[in-house]
């Protein structure tokens, strides 16, 4: 169901929804107070850790005896060190360092306007249509790409169309290959489709996807299977091995805090002069936690604390879970609703709205509501959607040129 009165919706007043927006205000001066040499440390201990497991991982592939009873057990050893050290960068690491996260630390190598991170889409791209598309118009239908990522239908208001009988299809081939997925984010497949995207804008940005998916693909399939030597073909296959088991978990991560039951989409028109407080409230109700120990929260990002991240995108992912136990207490003061379940039940939820989502509305029970007000899938332009918000992080514009 999409929501055009998030105010009326949980039943607040305009002035308890103002004081809601204040008393988050204070939890992030507070934290913004406190960031200390802890936080410094523990980012450049999540670095530390992420390169050790990479060079295991690189010695394992290069120095297991060539054998053929060596050789599996070898390649199963390097691909899973990887694999860990591909998704710490990308969860913890990356996504939060290009967020901004570090960026009051005013180190280089931990800032946003300098991290690339390990994946096929290129920063530029990833903080425009993250930082800035996604975190600003969270679940709004018709500006939020990342509902469906222009191939899954995730909400009764987008227009069914036969192709989404392969729903089951298609969301098989994007876990597998998320990080391709990801690459073709920001160029708005639905734009192209109907030929609205600015042609000078579409050829910037395939020629970025070509160089970063090409250093990308030579990285992992060319250059250090060479440097393994007679290793060669066993490296790529434990590389590629490492690529599926981070494409996987990234995606099961994502999907977790965004599609399970409870996580609310909204219309266009909640999103008009909408306030601050109301926006920290769209945040709240349009995102989903799991539940998880340290271990599990710091290789998923922290983003089982996906209403903390939504809310405070630019705080350090290390203060979420302290920060969680306030949200969770405005919710219960506010009487909101605080979206969270073990990891398997939200991605079964959201696995679930994937099938039922591929056939006609008229086929699957859910809230009845005008066919005309069907919205499609993609998203409005930059300059149609507007300004943005300070804290979502840089991104560098939309130049042509």
């Amino acid at each position: 169901m999409a929501i055009s009165d998030v105010t009326e919706y949980t039943h607040l007043t305009s002035e308890e929804v103002e004081q809601l927006g204040a008393e988050l205000d204070a939890i992030r001066q507070r934290v913004e107070e406190s960031r200390s040499d802890d936080d410094a440390a523990y980012i450049y201990r999540m670095i530390k850790v992420q390169r050790g497991l990479a060079t295991a991982a690189r010695v394992v592939m290069a120095t297991t005896p060539w054998s053929r009873r060596t050789r599996v057990p070898g390649a199963i050893v390097g691909g899973t060190l990887l694999g860990l050290a591909k998704i710490l960068e990308n969860m913890e690491i990356g996504h939060n360092v290009m967020h901004g996260q570090w960026d009051w630390m005013n180190d280089p190598e931990v800032h946003s306007s300098n991290w690339e991170w390990d994946t096929a889409q290129p920063a530029e791209q990833w903080k425009h249509s993250h930082n800035y598309v996604h975190h600003q118009f969270t679940n709004v239908l018709g500006y939020d790409a990342d509902i469906g990522y222009g191939i899954l239908r995730m909400a009764r208001e987008q227009k069914w169309n036969p192709g989404n009988l392969g729903q089951p299809v298609y969301n098989a081939l994007l876990a597998a290959l998320f990080q391709w997925g990801v690459a073709l984010h920001d160029l708005d497949l639905e734009a192209i489709r109907k030929g609205t995207k600015d042609p000078k804008l579409m050829k910037k940005q395939l020629l970025q996807i070509w160089k970063k998916g090409r250093r990308q693909a030579g990285k992992d399939y060319v250059v250090y299977p060479l440097l393994s030597g007679p290793h060669f073909a066993t490296t790529a296959a434990a590389n590629a091995y490492a690529n599926a088991m981070r494409n996987l978990w990234a995606y099961v991560i994502i999907f977790c805090g965004h599609f399970p039951d409870g996580a609310l989409h909204f219309t266009e028109e909640e999103i008009e002069d909408e306030s601050r407080a109301e926006w920290y409230l769209r945040q709240m109700l349009g995102s989903a936690n799991f539940e998880g120990g340290p271990l599990l929260h710091i290789m998923s990002g922290n983003l089982g604390f996906q209403i903390e991240h939504h809310l405070f995108p630019d705080l350090p992912s290390n203060r979420y879970a302290e920060i969680a136990v306030e949200v969770k207490a405005l919710c219960q003061k506010y009487g909101i609703p605080y979206t969270i379940g073990p990891l398997h039940r939200q991605y079964g939820q959201a696995l679930r709205t994937i099938m039922k989502l591929s056939l006609p509305n008229r086929f699957t029970s859910g809230p009845d509501y005008d066919p005309t007000d069907e919205v499609p899938r993609g998203r409005k332009n930059d300059a149609q959607m507007g300004l943005r918000r300070k804290e979502l992080g840089s991104y560098e514009g939309r130049r042509t040129a």
